[in-house]
């Protein structure tokens, strides 16, 4: 990496509003992630099917509106984009406190605001991918993903730990409030980006077209469709854990908020080793073996807490924070760098679009089966499954053209 252009980045102003109102709401959102699933299991007694319904309802909108939401990224301003969805989430977290301090406050509730809140996330994560591109030149996105990567590492490690003690000091519901409240800082930090980005092209070709041209791209190129492949496997398995997570944490390992909290924290640290030693790993084995390593141990992330006990539990749930983390940070700070390079930046709200649908999508029906399982077979045995499951993930990587790539495009 040219060192100029690392320190170009550091003096770019309109990249570090972006990169300022991310980290902040990434630190939001860490509240929102914990405090919606403890207010369903500890308010609201939620059974395990209703937990994997509530993660499902969350990542739903990616499956069902994700492959759609790329036509319209590619249609107008992304900046626009990106303010008004953090104005919505924002306004969509402010009625789960209302309807608590009134008593009023239902499962069904939860359901409709993180399928909402979802809908707006679909559209900034999106977004946020495409705009990158038009914000930095390309030979700097290598560096623009690495500090945004650096931000969510930083943030992993204090979030979960910070979201635990507010939520033990003020009560979820409350806590949900600071979420709302970064997703505002956020918008006002991408509203006062002064760069101008290239008009939208607009397209007279019908929707569906505009869709498969995108479909086109990602599954006719094996770079692109490795890295679907890899993440989808993995986003499958992994939520079919994730929805049980809290139940687990919580109703067989004895744990509370702050405990569970604290020991995700301490094994996002990963991700911050992650970010940290990702271009010393690229220049000493290449993009294409770094790309490799990170599959194979953050597709790990799950093994460890299927020999979790109450006398255990904090250690093995650190471990398998610490290899998710720092895996899958490896991994994407080149897979995304990667993608942003090759993909033409008309076409890129529609290629990120088709990821969304076919990465996230995963999450929806990872979270669902993990909940029909829970219930079908018990917590320990779903998690088991999805430990092995989340295995075969790097499988993709390893057979893909990419693990002879040793340098990153730039034209």
């Amino acid at each position: 990496m040219n060192p100029n252009d690392r320190q170009n980045l550091w003096r770019d102003a309109d990249f570090l509003k972006l990169w300022a109102g991310q980290t902040i709401s990434m630190f939001g959102s860490s509240l929102s992630r914990l405090a919606i699933p403890l207010i369903a299991a500890l308010l609201l007694d939620a059974t395990p099917a209703e937990m994997g319904f509530l993660a499902a309802a969350g990542t739903a909108p990616s499956l069902l509106f994700g492959i759609f939401a790329g036509v319209w990224v590619d249609k107008f301003k992304r900046r626009s984009i990106l303010i008004v969805s953090d104005v919505g989430r924002a306004i969509l977290l402010i009625t789960i406190p209302v309807a608590a301090y009134l008593g009023i406050l239902r499962m069904v509730h939860l359901y409709s605001v993180s399928f909402l809140v979802g809908i707006f996330t679909v559209f900034f994560d999106i977004t946020s991918r495409s705009y990158l591109p038009s914000l930095i030149d390309r030979a700097q996105l290598f560096d623009g993903n690495s500090k945004l990567e650096l931000s969510g590492s930083i943030t992993a490690i204090g979030g979960p730990s910070l979201a635990g003690l507010i939520i033990e000091a003020v009560t979820a519901p409350i806590a949900i409030l600071y979420d709302a409240a970064s997703y505002l800082i956020s918008a006002a930090c991408i509203f006062f980006i002064k760069r101008q980005e290239q008009a939208p092209v607009i397209s007279n070709m019908p929707i569906l077209p505009q869709i498969r041209e995108g479909l086109k791209v990602v599954i006719g190129n094996p770079l692109l469709r490795a890295f679907a492949g890899c993440l989808a496997t993995s986003n499958f398995t992994s939520n079919i854990f994730f929805a049980l997570y809290i139940l687990f944490g919580v109703r067989e390992l004895g744990m509370n908020a702050a405990q569970l909290g604290l020991m995700y924290g301490l094994g996002a640290s990963g991700a911050l080793v992650g970010a940290v030693i990702a271009p010393w790993v690229g220049a000493r084995v290449g993009i294409g073996r770094a790309l490799i390593i990170g599959a194979l141990i953050g597709s790990l992330e799950v093994m460890p807490v299927i020999f979790a006990t109450p006398s255990s539990a904090e250690v093995l749930l650190f471990l398998s924070s610490w290899l998710g983390n720092f895996g899958w940070v490896l991994y994407n700070v080149y897979a995304v760098s990667m993608r942003q390079a090759i993909v033409p930046i008309t076409l890129q709200g529609r290629v990120n679009a088709t990821f969304s649908f076919l990465v996230a999508g995963m999450l929806p029906l990872g979270a669902i089966a993990g909940g029909w399982l829970g219930t079908s077979l018990g917590l320990r045995n779903a998690i088991t499954i999805a430990a092995i499951g989340s295995c075969v993930s790097f499988l993709w990587i390893v057979f893909s053209p990419v693990r002879a790539m040793v340098k990153l495009p730039t034209e």
